[in-house]
């Protein structure tokens, strides 16, 4: 299969390239995307054959839940049992944006969507491209991030190329994404709102809608042997290449140790990457290294977080050494951060 890569800028949007990747769809074929958060890779929600075909081009396990995209508010009344009032004012409050809403399904999605469950995952992006293909392409489409499976998720294009070459229809290249981690997930089939997944759209913001929100303990502390009900809870996540440590403590004795290992690392003949920040990646010796960021700004670290993990892979770098970005829990974007490296370092995580 030849992969064909399209341009789509956001405030410019060619209504023939949008109609033409939404006709891969209608047909059954595969398009990733760019959201606001990663890129997609987008199929037929209602077609078990298409979802399928998604598990088979990420190599994914077919229990692990794809999300449904929509693009208008309304159409998530078409695919679900009923919509709680807890659905409607996180609709109301954050959609089009980062989070998605776990709901009971209707006959309307396949079994195949959902990785076998009776919920099924929905959310409305804010991306102008991102909408106007989910319309093109009927209205709902299940998407993954667009990368093999446990790899980093791509916040480029060219990266679910290096992904997907070949293995689906088309990518749409919308350029890089403005947040960088996947959505807040939020279950609202529990009694008391649940979030499965973190994001940009924290608890504290949530808990401000909706009153008490919990966070299931597995997000910061790894699979509790539970049907995953969400992406991401179960399998492997996010790994580069090399062996991911997390070094936490404080920001002297952290740069001592990372530089420790770093050296004894070289002198076995293993290539180091370094995370730090803008304030210490100039301590860090004899290594690759880079800054995710500032501190003050969590939103740098988010953005660029997946692409250090990237750019390692393309060096063939072997081990990992990273500053930890904890922060209390129920906190901010820090907690989705901390989150996704934590599952890509395998819990990894040494305190100094």
């Amino acid at each position: 299969m030849e992969t064909k890569v399209i341009l789509i800028e956001e405030e410019k949007i060619s209504r023939e390239a949008v109609g033409e990747a939404g006709k891969i769809i209608k047909n059954g074929g595969l398009v990733a995307f760019p959201t606001e958060t990663v890129y997609g890779l987008g199929g037929n929600a209602l077609d078990e054959k298409a979802s399928e075909k998604i598990y088979r081009a990420k190599g994914r396990p077919s229990d692990n839940p794809l999300i449904v995209h929509i693009c208008r508010i309304e159409d998530m009344y078409s695919i679900v049992k009923e919509v709680p009032e807890a659905a409607k004012k996180l609709a109301d409050a954050f959609w089009p944006g980062p989070l998605t809403m776990i709901l009971e399904k209707n006959e309307k999605i396949p079994y195949a969507t959902t990785g076998g469950l009776d919920t099924v995952a929905v959310r409305m992006p804010a991306h102008k491209a991102a909408l106007a293909f989910i319309d093109a392409a009927g209205g709902y489409v299940a998407a993954p991030s667009a990368n093999r499976s446990g790899k980093p998720s791509p916040t480029l294009a060219r990266y679910v190329m290096e992904d997907m070459d070949g293995r689906i229809d088309m990518i749409i290249d919308g350029g890089g994404n403005r947040i960088g981690l996947e959505s807040t997930i939020v279950d609202l089939t529990e009694e008391v709102p649940l979030i499965l997944r973190p994001g940009y759209i924290t608890q504290e913001m949530l808990e401000k809608v909706l009153g008490r929100v919990e966070t299931d303990r597995a997000v910061m502390q790894g699979d509790g042997g539970q049907a995953p009900k969400a992406p991401g809870m179960k399998y492997r996540h996010y790994s580069p290449e090399g062996e991911l440590t997390i070094i936490s403590g404080s920001e002297e004795k952290v740069v001592e140790e990372i530089n420790r290992r770093s050296a004894e690392m070289k002198k076995r003949g293993e290539k180091v990457g370094i995370i730090g920040t803008d304030r210490t990646a100039a301590f860090y010796k004899g290594a690759s290294v880079k800054s995710a960021g500032s501190r003050e700004e969590e939103g740098s670290i988010a953005r660029t977080l997946y692409r250090i993990l990237r750019e390692f892979d393309d060096e063939g770098i072997t081990v990992i050494y990273s500053e930890s970005f904890e922060e209390p829990a129920g906190g901010g974007i820090g907690q989705a951060i901390m989150n996704r490296l934590l599952k890509a370092a395998g819990y990894r995580i040494e305190r100094i």
